[in-house]
């Protein structure tokens, strides 16, 4: 037995997910940036800290999928929300 409208709460709960894995996402590339820019400040060397070699994206990647995820979790919830209210 099915509930009436469990795949619209399916949809809006993968939504949700993803909105959640997004502040995750954002939240620990946010703080992975901050510890790499506190550890090059105790260096006496800073040649890595003004030419940004070698390139370090590991901060930037976690941004990046974090706001794809936010825009996916949103799209979703939307979609949900549109066929609860046309239903």
């Amino acid at each position: 037995m099915q509930l009436p409208g469990s795949d619209i709460l399916i949809i809006m709960g993968v939504g949700g997910l993803f909105v959640i894995l997004a502040v995750v996402g954002l939240v620990w590339s946010r703080v992975e940036e901050k510890r790499y820019y506190n550890g090059l400040m105790t260096r006496w060397d800073l040649r890595e800290y003004l030419s940004h070699w070698p390139p370090r994206i590991e901060a930037g990647a976690l941004k990046t999928g974090g706001w794809i995820c936010l825009a996916i979790g949103i799209v979703l919830m939307a979609i949900g929300v549109f066929f609860w209210i046309t239903r």
